[in-house]
């Protein structure tokens, strides 16, 4: 399948050769990759964008293209995005090989785990309908001994035969379960906040609140602050589609004075369905609000608001920077970043 463009956009080579280019928003709707995720992959080196000189909007041509197809599937491979970086930095194959060996080596392990729980399971099967009907494990030192030997991960492998039943695989395996997700609450706070637009908007109002809390000293005031961003577009953004409008917080002590073009709100707290970002991969939004609506103990409460904000749309999930003391500490590098997804929900009545 070939990409589409309603509004193409050239760039001339050093070889005077014109090359069709495809935008950030064309390649994240194609793709299901969200804006940031492209961004942290220029970030980290494993693709580089075009550049008209005349414009400082991201572009991509076909090689980059190519390069982007290469990691999804890569990823999808269960490789890690170090050995990733690896295999495309370099024209060896033998640096591919050592990283797929290192990897089967991993499911050959995982493969021998899994048939030994076949296994003890059946045994315990054939030991349970012996007994009848009061439950009980066998006292068997030798059997108990294997199971605790076990480190099978949650993994579970099957051969795939084309890329379409690979992605159902895929997100068949990435559901989440109630054990991968945290409930918690989020006191009332007053937070400075700072929102901005288009292109890299997530980028613009992260840098604006990182330079407050560097200028004001905040961190040694409160060193406990928090900062939470989200998208506020009206009608905020779906997976694999660019924030048009983001607004990123950081708890502050209330009579802080907060200077313009930030501006001070207040957070009525509530509770949230929370899951760490994997691998940098924000189709994990999508599998937490399924693990909500699936729930028989929490509703949804995406669209209920918990402050009031004149400027913005109030009422959405947040994603927390878990590590925000060390990263404005360390400079505010983007490959230094930890977000925990925070969807609001309420107890069901």
């Amino acid at each position: 399948m070939t990409l589409t463009s309603r509004k193409p956009v050239y760039l001339l080579s050093e070889g005077g050769i014109v090359i069709e280019l495809q935008t950030i928003s064309q390649v994240s709707k194609h793709f299901s990759v969200s804006t940031r995720t492209l961004r942290y992959y220029e970030q980290i080196g494993l693709i580089t964008p075009a550049k008209k000189e005349d414009s400082a909007y991201r572009a991509y041509d076909a090689e980059a293209i190519t390069r982007l197809r290469q990691i999804i599937v890569l990823r999808k491979l269960r490789i890690p995005l170090r050995q990733i970086a690896e295999i495309l930095q370099s024209a060896e194959a033998r640096v591919a090989i050592e990283a797929f060996e290192r990897n089967l080596a991993d499911i050959e392990d995982e493969i021998t785990a899994l048939s030994t729980i076949r296994s003890v399971i059946k045994a315990f099967v054939e030991y349970l309908n012996l007994r009848g009907a009061k439950f009980a494990l066998p006292d068997d030192a030798s059997l108990l001994e294997v199971v605790d030997s076990l480190t099978v991960s949650k993994i579970n492998f099957k051969e795939e035969k084309s890329m379409e039943e690979l992605n159902k695989a895929n997100e068949n395996l990435n559901k989440l379960a109630d054990k991968d997700v945290r409930i918690v609450y989020l006191p009332p706070m007053t937070v400075a906040a700072a929102y901005a637009t288009g292109e890299g908007c997530e980028g613009k109002a992260l840098d604006m609140i990182t330079q407050f809390v560097t200028e004001s000293g905040l961190l040694t005031i409160k060193p406990d602050a928090r900062s939470f961003g989200f998208d506020c577009s009206k009608g905020a953004a779906g997976i694999g589609e660019p924030s048009h409008v983001y607004e990123v917080w950081v708890s502050i002590p209330g009579d802080t004075e907060v200077p313009a073009p930030l501006v001070k709100r207040t957070f009525d707290g509530g509770l949230y369905a929370a899951h760490v970002l994997r691998a940098w991969d924000f189709e994990d939004w999508r599998l937490l609000k399924e693990w909500v609506n699936a729930s028989n103990k929490y509703d949804n409460d995406w669209d209920s608001p918990r402050w009031a904000s004149l400027e913005t749309v109030a009422g959405q999930g947040f994603e927390e920077t878990l590590n925000f003391y060390n990263y404005v500490q360390n400079g505010g590098k983007m490959d230094d970043l930890q977000l925990d997804l925070l969807f609001p929900i309420k107890e069901k009545v």
